[in-house]
């Protein structure tokens, strides 16, 4: 009875593990993208939630309205981005966690 309660228990630690693992890498996407003029920075995090915008000295030269489309445009691209990122790591969590959902106890 130890054994097979031992292999239970180890196998429920092994999947809260990956769970885990696989919350925390999605907690830790940031991207940083710069508008192509460099005048516009933005980070997001891993669901696209802006954490910050730099605006260069020089950027006040656009005017409101253009500075206001590359504020949306950097921030839309990192965004892209992030998603991107989050679905490769679901996708490496959804195949390792099937692995390990498939194995059975010898």
């Amino acid at each position: 009875m130890t054994w097979g309660m031992d292999e239970l228990e180890a196998r429920a630690r092994a999947q809260l593990s990956r769970m885990q693992d696989f919350s925390d890498r999605l907690g830790a996407i940031t991207v940083r993208e710069t508008s192509p003029d460099g005048l516009v920075s933005i980070e997001v995090d891993g669901v696209g939630g802006v954490r910050e915008i730099v605006l260069s000295p020089r950027a006040d030269r656009l005017g409101a309205a253009r500075l206001g489309e590359t504020v949306v445009a950097t921030a839309a691209l990192a965004a892209q981005r992030a998603f991107a990122q989050r679905a490769r790591v679901t996708e490496e969590f959804a195949e390792s966690f099937a692995e390990l959902l498939g194995s059975r106890p010898r």
